[in-house]
C-alpha cells in the first residue's frame, strides 16, 4: 500500500547540486494590485525557499546513475533527502569555518533551542525582522554552541541532527555563600556537582555586584568551592546572596555554529537524454523543504 505520509531519506546526496546547476531563492509574498495600480503586499512567512535547477548537459554516466537512483529511491517527488549546496553550507558566511558564536539560537522551550541562520544582517532589518532559515539538517560532528562570549563544551548540550534541536543538559545550580576578591575568583557554594569545564552564570550577588550577569568557565573545584575564570580582585567586597546556573539565563544569548545540508525533494519529472553511450543529458529540479 502507498505510504500515508511523506518520507525523508536521512542521507546526503552530495553530488547533485554541482557546477552546471543553478539555484534561485524566493519568499512567499502575496501581492494584490488594485484597479488604480496600488499594491498591497503581505509576507506569508519569513523563510527563504531555495530551488535548484539540475539541468546538466552531457552528464557523466556515473552522475546520471546517481541522479536516477536518487530519484527512484525517493519515489520522484514523494520523499525528501539531504543535499549539500557547494556554495552555501556554513553558519559562518556561506562556506566559512563555523564558530560557536555565528548564529543566535531560537528558543523552543525551557533548555531547548532551534538552529537557525539569519540573512541580511549587514544592514538594518525592516519591521518584519531579519529573514532566517530554520536549520533542521545540521551535519553531524560540526555543531558548536556558545552562550554570550563563552563556548560551551559538548558534554553540556546535545543536538538532534534530524531536527536541528539543541538541548542543554539539566541545569546545575547552587547558592553562593562567599566570593573572594582574587584572580581567578573563588566561590563558596557548599556541596555541589559542578565539574571543571562547565560554564556558569552568576546572578543575585549583593556587595560584589560587578560579578552579576557574568558567565565563565569553571577552572577548578573542591568539595565546597568552584573557581571561575573571572578576575574579581578589584570588585567590591562580597556581602551576601547569589546563585550560579549552568543553563542559559534570562538576558543571555545562546548561539551556535554548524555546517548544514538543504532538505529537498524533486520538483519535476526526470527526463534523461540518450546522446551518447557514456554521456546523458538530464533535466530535474529540487525544492527546499521547510518542514522535512
Amino acid at each position: 500500500e502507498p505510504a500515508a505520509m511523506a518520507d525523508f531519506l536521512e542521507e546526503r546526496i552530495s553530488d547533485l547540486i554541482r557546477y552546471g546547476s543553478t539555484w534561485a531563492e524566493d519568499f512567499e509574498v502575496n501581492v494584490v494590485t488594485t484597479s488604480g495600480g496600488q499594491e498591497y503586499r503581505s509576507l506569508t512567512h519569513p523563510f527563504p525557499v531555495r530551488r535548484f535547477d539540475l539541468s546538466y548537459l552531457l552528464t557523466r554516466d556515473d552522475l546520471r546513475t546517481t541522479l536516477l537512483a536518487t530519484y527512484q529511491r525517493a519515489h520522484g517527488r514523494f520523499a525528501g533527502f539531504r543535499a549539500r549546496c557547494f556554495d552555501e553550507w556554513s553558519s559562518n558566511g556561506v562556506i566559512g569555518t563555523p564558530t560557536a558564536f555565528d548564529q543566535p539560537l531560537l528558543l523552543v522551550s525551557a533548555g531547548v533551542y532551534q538552529l537557525i541562520k539569519q540573512y541580511g544582517t549587514n544592514g538594518t532589518a525592516g519591521a518584519t525582522g531579519y529573514p532566517y532559515r530554520v536549520i533542521k539538517k545540521p551535519v553531524a560532528g560540526t555543531v558548536l554552541v556558545g552562550i554570550g562570549s563563552t563556548a560551551i563544551r559538548s558534554a553540556d548540550w546535545s543536538v538532534d541532527t534530524t531536527t536541528g534541536l539543541v538541548t542543554f543538559a539539566a541545569d546545575v545550580t547552587a547558592s553562593i555563600s562567599s566570593i573572594g576578591q582574587s584572580n581567578p575568583a573563588v566561590l563558596t557554594v557548599g556541596a555541589h556537582s559542578f565539574t571543571t569545564g562547565m560554564a556558569v552564570h552568576i546572578s543575585g550577588v549583593n556587595g560584589m555586584t560587578q560579578i552579576n550577569g557574568q558567565r565563565a568557565l569553571i577552572t577548578a573545584t573542591d568539595a565546597t568551592h568552584i573557581t571561575v575564570a573571572i578576575n574579581s580582585s578589584a570588585y567590591s567586597s562580597y556581602a551576601s546572596g547569589g546563585v550560579v546556573h549552568t543553563r542559559p539565563q534570562t538576558g543571555e544569548v545562546p548561539s551556535a555554529g554548524f555546517e548544514f545540508d538543504f532538505p529537498v525533494r524533486f520538483d519535476s519529472s526526470l527526463p534523461i537524454g540518450q546522446e551518447h553511450p557514456n554521456h546523458r543529458s538530464a533535466e530535474a529540479s529540487l525544492i527546499e523543504l521547510l518542514n522535512p
